[in-house]
């Protein structure tokens, strides 16, 4: 005997939508992640957006901000913007770290150590004030090639990143890069860990 289309039962069409509708909510919550996870930069700081390259106005000299921290480098990443190239220095926890960067005739491996040959007209020394090794001293960020800490074919203004080593809770690399160009430094913090980034400009605006 067959049913009335009004006396058929709901509630497997009702699961049905219930299910369509999880499912929905699973797949956008895992695109957001997944767009998350491939962004390989942190934003910029509040109040530093940069909607043309020309507003850039960062000039070359020294940047410093003096705080230690004792959350240890576990990873240095590098990429491309509009108007500037990045790097990034990831730390493994909280507090953020403080910087030293500046334009330096030579950058040397450990303090007075040998000079390292950088590639690119203009020497960027870049101190972070952090650790790269842990508690018992041993190393935690180990790059395959120290001399070359990423691969910065195709970049505009990066030519080469070297890990000139840590000492004293501070942790010294060397940014070859194309010629003499404005920069600026910050930190990050967040429920995504904390960064030091270094952005480096294409142009004088």
């Amino acid at each position: 005997m067959s049913l009335s289309p009004a006396l058929v039962p709901a509630p497997r069409a009702s699961a049905r939508r219930r299910r369509s509708l999880l499912l929905a909510v699973v797949l956008t919550a895992l695109a957001a992640v997944g767009a998350t996870a491939c962004d390989p930069l942190p934003p910029a700081p509040p109040g530093g957006a940069t909607p043309s390259c020309n507003d850039m106005r960062w000039g070359s000299n020294a940047k410093r901000a003096d705080q230690l921290s004792t959350a240890e480098i576990v990873r240095v990443r590098t990429g491309q913007h509009r108007c500037f190239d990045r790097m990034v220095i990831d730390l493994k926890s909280t507090p953020a770290a403080g910087w030293h960067v500046r334009y330096h005739e030579v950058v040397r491996v450990g303090v007075g150590g040998a000079p390292i040959p950088l590639r690119g007209e203009a020497d960027l020394e870049v101190v972070a004030q952090a650790p790269a090794y842990g508690r018992d001293g041993t190393s935690i960020f180990r790059p395959k090639n120290r001399w070359e800490v990423a691969d910065l074919a195709g970049y505009r203004t990066f030519r080469q990143l070297a890990y000139a080593g840590s000492f004293e809770g501070q942790t010294t690399f060397g940014l070859g890069v194309r010629t003499r160009l404005p920069f600026r430094t910050f930190a990050v913090s967040g429920p995504s860990g904390t960064k030091l980034v270094v952005d480096v400009a294409h142009r004088w605006p």
